[in-house]
Parts: structure tokens; C-alpha cells; sequence
């Protein structure tokens, strides 16, 4: 049953954050699963590429978060191992190697950095609204640095752990890193166009410079995209409160099977995913060798 409006109300506004819009693009089965069913669906076994991104993710956060006078190297790395995340690993031997492979990409990478060299944020979230949406995310590190002209600019900073070889194309088409940008720049009032992926195993950083067209083009694309997620929403709570329960209608919640399905946590629920795609075990989103920073393949989704 529609529910009669009155002119003149505000719009509701879809609450989202860049990941939900992005799991909609990628498969709105997924996206049902996730965010909509409930009770929602087991997932499967934790993913061993997930759990070597967090790690190093939270090592690089407390550093940031140390006194400046101990941000040292070495301090990165037994961050690394005080919190390392032993989940989705063959066994302990598996993981234990891949523990020290980590504490050296962490290592290596904050002898690059400056101490000193202070960020605005560290895991900052940011958050920003329009007529349409209100989108929230977190930032892993949101720098200060000097523009062409001299003048103060945000950049925002993304580490990447994945065996997927990014290029500047990665950085400009991401609606994550644009939302991030945006939010930033009218949170902190302050210009921030540039947003960054700092791919740790090959030490590349892979850099695009937004204009205010292009951050509105993007901004643009996320409210279409919530738009149609609104829409979907609407539809599921209708027939969740109507009629005999049911599977949801598939004609709103599409599957968008391929060989990706081999990393989705909902594989087992979903029988076109699961024909569509051979199984995997927990480990196989890790590199062959933990010793080739250039290992490549069919990634599993970047941390």
C-alpha cells in the first residue's frame, strides 16, 4: 500500500555509507543479505587476505596514535605482531609467516614516512548530506599538505594490502575515495581534492587530483545509485509485511553471478553464485610467495 505524502515535506534521506552503495553495485543479492534480511545469513569462514589488511591497518593506526617520539620502526612492527589477526590461515605455521611478512610492509613502510609529519585524522570518520542521501565513512588517514600555490589542502589516504595491481584509474574512479574527499572538504572546511591509495607490497602510491566537477560527478552517481537502493529497500519491506513469507523477489534483488562469487561470504546461500564460481578456501586470497611484493592474479577484494 503507498503511503499518501503532503506537499512541501522533506524527502527522507537515505542513510549510506560508500560500502553499502558499492555492494549494490556489485550484486544486489549480496546487498540483500547483508543489509536487509533478518535474521541475515551465516556467512562463511573468515578470509585470510581480510585478516592480514586489518592487521596491518590497525598496526599503522597506532602508530600514528603513539607519542611522536616513539613512532619508530621498530614500533610499527611489534604493533604488527601484538595485533596481528590469526583467522582464515591454513594453520599456524601459514600464519606465522605471513605475520612476518607483514611486520616488514609495515616496517618499510613508516621508514618512508616523517614522525613529525602530523595527520589531521587517523580512522577519522566524515560525513556529509544532501537533498537525497546522508553518507558517512572512515577515513585511514587524512594528511595536511602544502598546494601549488603554498595554500593548505586535505588529501585523503587509503592503505592497500591486496595482490591486485592498482593503477591511477583505481584511484580516479573510486566513489569511496570521492565521497571521503567531499565529506572532508565540508567537515573540516578546508579544499581537499586529492585522494590517494598507498599499495604497501609494491611501495606505490597511486595518486588522482579531483576537480569540484568531478567530486559533483561522483556525488551525483552516489545519489543515483542510493536512489535505486531506496527503491529496493522500499520494495523488501513491502513484501516482508504483506503476504506469506516468501524468498524475496529476485526481480529486485537480482544476482550478478560470475567467478568473483568464489569470495563472496554468501557463496553457500546463493545457488547461481555457487554455480557460477569453483569454491575457496580461507588462505587462497594470499599471495603464492610472501616474499614477491609483485605476486598477481585474480584478487580477492583489496583491503
Amino acid at each position: 500500500m503507498q503511503q499518501l505524502g503532503f506537499e512541501g515535506m522533506p524527502q527522507r534521506l537515505y542513510v549510506c555509507t560508500p560500502t553499502r552503495l558499492s555492494t549494490w553495485l556489485d550484486c544486489p543479492r549480496r546487498y540483500r543479505m547483508t543489509y536487509l534480511d533478518r535474521p541475515s545469513p551465516g556467512k562463511g569462514p573468515p578470509w585470510g587476505h581480510n585478516s592480514l589488511g586489518a592487521s596491518v591497518h590497525n598496526a599503522l593506526a597506532g602508530w600514528w596514535r603513539r607519542p611522536r617520539e616513539e613512532r619508530t620502526v621498530p614500533a610499527a612492527g611489534d604493533l604488527l605482531e601484538r595485533g596481528w589477526i590469526d583467522e582464515g590461515f591454513a594453520d599456524s605455521a601459514q600464519s606465522a609467516r605471513y605475520r612476518r611478512w607483514a611486520r616488514r610492509l609495515v616496517e618499510a613502510y613508516v621508514a618512508g614516512l616523517d614522525p613529525a609529519d602530523e595527520p589531521v585524522g587517523v580512522e577519522r570518520t566524515v560525513a556529509t548530506r544532501t537533498e537525497a542521501i546522508a553518507v558517512s565513512g572512515r577515513i585511514d588517514r587524512l594528511d595536511e599538505r602544502r598546494g601549488p600555490d603554498g595554500s593548505s589542502e586535505l588529501v585523503v589516504v587509503d592503505y592497500k594490502t591486496g595482490r591486485h595491481v592498482l593503477t591511477v584509474d583505481d584511484a580516479r574512479t573510486s566513489l569511496p575515495l570521492a565521497l571521503y574527499a567531499l565529506a572532508a572538504e565540508r567537515v573540516m572546511r578546508r579544499p581537499c581534492r586529492r585522494v590517494e591509495l598507498h599499495h604497501l607490497p609494491t611501495g606505490r602510491v597511486l595518486a588522482w587530483e579531483h576537480s569540484a566537477e568531478s567530486l559533483a560527478r561522483q556525488l551525483r552517481r552516489a545519489e543515483d545509485i542510493a536512489a535505486e537502493c531506496a527503491a529496493a529497500d522500499e520494495r523488501f519491506r513491502g513484501e516482508s509485511s504483506s503476504g506469506p513469507p516468501g524468498r524475496p523477489d529476485d526481480e529486485a534483488f537480482p544476482p550478478r553471478p560470475g567467478s568473483w562469487c568464489s569470495w563472496c561470504d554468501y557463496r553457500a546461500h546463493c545457488p547461481e553464485g555457487s554455480a557460477a564460481s569453483e569454491p575457496r578456501q580461507p588462505w587462497d586470497g594470499l599471495s603464492a610467495e610472501t616474499a614477491d611484493h609483485r605476486a598477481t592474479g585474480s584478487p580477492p577484494i583489496a583491503v
